[in-house]
């Protein structure tokens, strides 16, 4: 029987999974938990939730190897649907980036920009690649963290839906920054991936953008 405390506080209640802050063996941990989805056929439901709820910890560990920080995993319940991993006391870049001075969040932002490269030189997409999901801990370590939605891949319109994402969330979250911001983090992902690549990246980026403006102004007609 697990020792978890029965108190928990529910942290993000997303479409596919619950995360709650809980007590394990004594230990400060997060919970993820994939909820039923009551639209999809039953058989369907529980083959995605098991194939997500195993799939979720490897692309984590994986990540690791390539020197991206990830929260330890300690438990997988696939009769529960649930992960069980650590607690990374610090605070998401969401609620930091705007205070921070100039040299700082340019520095912090070059960081972010190396471990997408990282991540993405070993065919791994993140899926939700927002500053939400990147905490920066006590010890002023980047962590990425909720792999939900990853997958590996290694397509060129992957990657750069990827950062589409991270430039699209800069722009709604930091809008005086976004700009110089994605700069930096650019700079940071041409250093792991090359300077080439990272330019066709940047093209991939804007016909993602061009494309989702067509859709909108489709929309409106």
């Amino acid at each position: 029987m697990d020792k978890i405390d029965k108190q928990k506080i529910i942290l993000k209640k997303g479409a596919e999974a619950t995360v709650y802050l809980a007590h394990w063996y004594g230990k400060e941990v997060v919970i993820k938990s994939r909820k039923v989805k009551k639209y999809r056929h039953p058989n369907l439901d529980d083959k995605l939730r098991k194939y997500r709820t195993i799939h979720e910890p490897q692309l984590m560990n994986e990540a690791k190897k390539v020197g991206v920080s990830t929260p330890i995993i300690f438990q997988i319940d696939i009769k529960k649907m649930s992960i069980i991993m650590e607690f990374i006391s610090g605070k998401q870049i969401k609620h930091i980036l705007s205070n921070l001075p100039l040299s700082k969040r340019r520095t912090l932002c070059l960081e972010i920009g190396k471990l997408i490269g990282k991540i993405h030189s070993y065919g791994i997409i993140h899926g939700d690649l927002t500053t939400s999901n990147i905490i920066l801990d006590v010890n002023d370590r980047l962590f990425f963290i909720d792999f939900g939605l990853a997958e590996k891949q290694v397509e060129l319109e992957a990657r750069g839906v990827d950062l589409h994402l991270m430039k699209r969330g800069l722009q709604s979250t930091h809008n005086n920054y976004a700009q110089d911001s994605f700069r930096k983090i650019m700079e940071g992902y041409s250093i792991i991936m090359g300077e080439s690549h990272a330019k066709v990246i940047l093209k991939k980026i804007q016909e993602i953008e061009r494309r989702g403006r067509y859709i909108e102004e489709r929309k409106v007609k």
